[in-house]
């Protein structure tokens, strides 16, 4: 896919529409930095695009 190998930064991506952007943004390939001010969600964000195969990493 086109965003495979890149690297895609999302900013309040723990709910919400940065969250859906992060996990559609994992669905696309891309290795997703994503970040938020609630663990939980942001825990459960990271997990959801896990499931799609992707790498990322959520940053408090």
């Amino acid at each position: 896919m086109i965003l495979q190998n890149k690297v895609a930064l999302v900013t309040g991506g723990t709910s919400g529409i940065g969250g859906a952007t992060a996990i559609v943004l994992g669905a696309a390939e891309a290795k997703v930095v994503f970040s938020g001010r609630r663990d939980a969600e942001g825990e459960k964000t990271a997990k959801l695009i896990c499931e799609t195969g992707a790498e990322c990493l959520y940053v408090h």
